[in-house]
């Protein structure tokens, strides 16, 4: 078939018209879409400015914290290692703060002496409690600015007769402490820490494990070639606690026909360096911890990994943040430091016992004022960690109520579990006096809650400071894997804890 050249000469401005036209239309579309942007981006902007203003949004603090503050976290977070690995059980913590406190001034508290602003005092009970107070300018009148932490951690405690024989090794039997996941304390190196109290009323202190050329102690587990029937169990009862049999030995102590050999070797050995018998273990207050040393996690080395931060890195905070306290503060600012938390505050060295208001009413006596009523105007940080939101285990977490490694201390207004039940529940005004005392100095902080509301839950000393009559409410950091034998937490969220309660002290 063949085209005439008008035809070709017909279509082709044709084309060249509908090329023209769809130009022009899209000239008009373009127009109208910037048109359409500065619409939008000008209300994004008025809704962007008014959700800066009304919204509540925690961030990483990495970015709002300066060089030199950032520095101060790194160097803080250096000794707070050193104090993990020299302070794994209450009694060791005690010694450390007892021995830096000295050093700082700190005398041992009299209740018949008259005290005046600046003075340092502390009261130590049954080794395993210890109290540091200054008088403030307002010598108690006010009442009292208190911070509380636990300094027991979960762990393995022996029974009192531990020493056994089975098949020709030799155990320690043991009785977890705490609420822990048994299987998590099988196949680690354990370290045994405490202490003797011998026949003629002496006490032996033992630390073995955690020095390079001392032994170590063991968990054995189930190798997975003979564990089918293990490994449908559940969780809870794959390990029992009967089974959590710590390995100390494995050669006999002579050729002979004498029966449980490698336990008599074990304590023939035990006598020759400590002078010790059998008997000795039943007076003996001995517990298996890991290990393990602190050290940095991540390549970036912005947290620490190791065991206890829980409770271990509060206590830490409130103790370097009265150390830093010069002079006399505002009100008389007090850290306690109390044991057995972790089964419930119980016994002489809890927080359930008398040592904190005993002391708190004989220094207000010391004052010339009555106990009671200024116990009844203190104010009280409960310093306890808090569960870190976990992107492995989102299920487990409400993330809008979670608290986040990074983003500063953490406020937990409750804790408790099914209801709120073991919690005190601080009042609104208590926790809006916190939150604008740290707002005022730049203390960065997040709020928090310990996971979804029917998913589990925990308590903390709060209630049983609450039991007196005081305002208080919980400050901690947030922890990844909370009470296993390795726990982790961010440098700046330590350094934001002990800015925060050293403010406290000082207001």
């Amino acid at each position: 078939m063949k085209f005439s050249k008008f035809f070709f000469v017909t279509v082709a401005i044709s084309l060249l018209g509908c090329l023209n036209a769809r130009a022009s239309a899209s000239n008009n579309i373009k127009f109208n879409d910037d048109i359409k942007e500065n619409v939008v981006t000008t209300k994004e902007s008025e809704a962007k400015k008014l959700k800066n203003r009304l919204f509540y949004k925690e961030k990483n603090i990495y970015s709002k914290i300066s060089d030199e503050e950032f520095k101060k976290s790194q160097e803080l977070a250096e000794e707070y290692k050193i104090f993990l690995n020299k302070s794994k059980t209450e009694r060791e913590v005690v010694s450390f703060f007892l021995d830096k406190a000295k050093k700082n001034g700190y005398v041992e508290f009299q209740k018949d002496k008259k005290y005046k602003p600046g003075d340092k005092i502390y009261l130590v009970n049954r080794n395993k409690n210890i109290v540091l107070s200054i008088i403030g300018e307002d010598m108690c009148k006010n009442g009292f600015n208190i911070s509380v932490s636990h300094i027991d951690s979960p762990r393995l405690d022996l029974k009192q007769k531990p020493l056994c024989e089975k098949d020709e090794l030799a155990l320690l039997k043991t009785h977890y402490y705490g609420g822990i996941k048994k299987y998590q304390w099988t196949c680690i190196p354990l370290s045994i820490h405490g202490r003797f109290t011998l026949k003629d009323g002496s006490t032996l202190d033992v630390s073995i494990g955690e020095n390079d050329d001392e032994p170590k102690f063991y968990i054995s587990d189930l190798l997975p070639h003979l564990a089918r029937k293990q490994m449908q169990e559940s969780m809870s009862k794959a390990i029992k606690g009967e089974d959590l049999n710590v390995l100390i030995g494995s050669l006999p102590f002579k050729d002979d026909s004498e029966s449980e050999l490698v336990k008599l070797n074990v304590l023939n050995i035990l006598n020759q360096k400590y002078g010790i018998d059998e008997s000795d273990f039943t007076c003996a207050e001995l517990e298996l911890v890991p290990a393990f040393k602190a050290c940095d996690i991540g390549f970036d080395r912005s947290l620490v990994g190791g065991y206890g931060h829980d409770d271990k890195s509060c206590s830490f905070a409130s103790f370097s943040a009265i150390m830093s306290v010069d002079g006399a503060p505002k009100h008389t600012c007090v850290a306690m430091f109390a044991d057995k938390e972790e089964i419930g505050s119980t016994g002489n060295t809890g927080m359930q016992s008398m040592f904190l208001k005993y002391f708190l009413s004989d220094l207000s006596s010391s004052c010339g004022l009555k106990g009671r009523d200024i116990i009844s105007k203190s104010r009280v940080l409960s310093t306890d960690v808090d569960a870190a939101y976990d992107p492995n285990y989102p299920s487990s977490f409400d993330h809008s109520n979670s608290s986040f490694l990074n983003k500063g201390a953490v406020i937990t207004k409750y804790t408790g579990s099914g209801g709120k039940f073991g919690s005190s529940d601080a009042s609104s005004e208590f926790v809006g006096a916190i939150k604008n005392l740290f707002d005022k100095n730049n203390v960065h902080y997040q709020f928090g809650s310990l996971g979804k509301v029917d998913e589990g839950g925990g308590g903390t000393v709060a209630q049983y400071v609450a039991n007196l009559n005081m305002d208080v409410v919980d400050l901690g950091v947030p922890v990844l894997s909370m009470h296993s034998p390795f726990e982790i937490i961010s440098k700046l969220d330590l350094y934001e804890l002990t800015k925060g309660i050293n403010v406290f002290f000082k207001n």
